[in-house]
């Protein structure tokens, strides 16, 4: 999220990641919850962005290239994060998301690949 910043936990020893926000455990991740949040057009966006441009690394807000209010952006990024589709971590001021890939794989088989295959304002 762009401008808002929470209370971080310690890394975990070992690690050079800052620890991830909160977020649902896998197996709290509901159906209803993630589509709730990829109905938004926006954040399905965002999603199938970083699904296909790149899942190497944690990606700021700024990499999305999205003209919205701070506001609006930390709405959209904690909407996706509560339902499970998204890990944040804060370094500084800053943070930066992946998509829970593996844990969305192994609850929703095949959901992740619809979210690739759909195209912006295709009916």
């Amino acid at each position: 999220m762009c401008s808002e910043i929470l209370h971080v936990e310690a890394a975990t020893p070992g690690s050079d990641l800052p620890p991830p926000l909160p977020e649902p455990a896998v197996e709290e991740l509901r159906l209803e919850t993630v589509l709730a949040a990829l109905a938004d057009p926006l954040r399905l966006s965002i999603i199938r962005k970083l699904l296909l441009e790149s899942e190497a690394y944690d990606h700021p807000c700024g990499w999305f290239g999205i003209d919205r209010p701070k506001s609006s952006l930390t709405h959209h990024f904690k909407a996706l994060r509560e339902a499970g589709l998204i890990r944040q971590r804060q370094y500084g001021l800053e943070r930066r998301s992946r998509v829970r890939t593996e844990d969305l794989d192994a609850r929703f088989p095949g959901l992740l690949a619809l979210v690739k295959s759909w195209k912006p304002g295709a009916p």
